[in-house]
């Protein structure tokens, strides 16, 4: 297949698949989601959405967040794992919003990543989940898919993202980074893929990898 053809096969049937991803960190408002995206951080999804509830009860303004303790929040989140660094940057990035943004989360790449514990995956996720801008939030789910392929030669995170720019639309890219990590979760994990599952590394697949994935006749 050319690139091209996989391009728009992969989109046809992620499209198919998951026709309106939903957002998979609950959140209601872009500042939950900013924290919820923060804790996510080596974190799983699931384990995130356990924890959060019982932290926004508590607080879900930045005027509320600081009115806890950086203890208080480092136990409340120590589930999702890095609870020191995560439960600072949680308070300062709140006083940074107080004191600079009016309590509200900036719509700007350059204001988000310039808050503490905030790097341009979760200030694209940011922008493209509370926002609706345009971005390509890419984790190790699409850089592995992305790979897998042969739509990105897999050398960085940040490589990959400016591919799946050029080769995807921009009114797409919303919806497909999120479509890609639930194929990824279901059809094509980092371990233990199923290849009578995975029909996109079939059709699309890299020949290393489907040598790799692939049953011999031996198997």
């Amino acid at each position: 297949m050319k690139k091209s053809e996989k391009v728009a096969y992969v989109m046809d049937e992620l499209q198919r698949l998951y026709p309106k991803p939903p957002v998979p960190l609950d959140h209601s408002d872009p500042y939950t989601l900013l924290i919820a995206v923060l804790l996510s951080a080596q974190c799983t999804d699931e384990r995130v959405n356990k924890v959060t509830p019982e932290l926004f009860d508590l607080a879900c303004t930045p005027k509320q967040m600081v009115q806890l303790t950086v203890e208080h929040i480092k136990a409340i989140i120590r589930p999702c794992g890095l609870s020191p660094a995560k439960s600072k940057n949680i308070y300062r990035l709140s006083e940074i919003l107080i004191e600079t943004h009016n309590g509200v989360v900036p719509s700007d790449f350059e204001a988000l990543e310039a808050l503490p514990g905030v790097g341009h995956k979760t200030a694209s996720v940011v922008m493209s989940q509370a926002f609706g801008i345009p971005s390509f939030p890419v984790d190790t789910h699409i850089h592995r898919l992305m790979f897998r392929w042969g739509l990105s030669n897999g050398k960085n995170v940040e490589q990959t993202e400016r591919d799946a720019k050029r080769l995807f639309p921009r009114n797409r890219w919303n919806d497909l980074h999120l479509q890609i990590i639930f194929y990824a979760r279901e059809f094509s994990p980092a371990r233990g893929l199923k290849w009578e599952r995975d029909f996109l590394l079939q059709k699309c697949g890299r020949s290393t990898e489907i040598k790799k994935w692939k049953p011999t006749s031996a198997d």
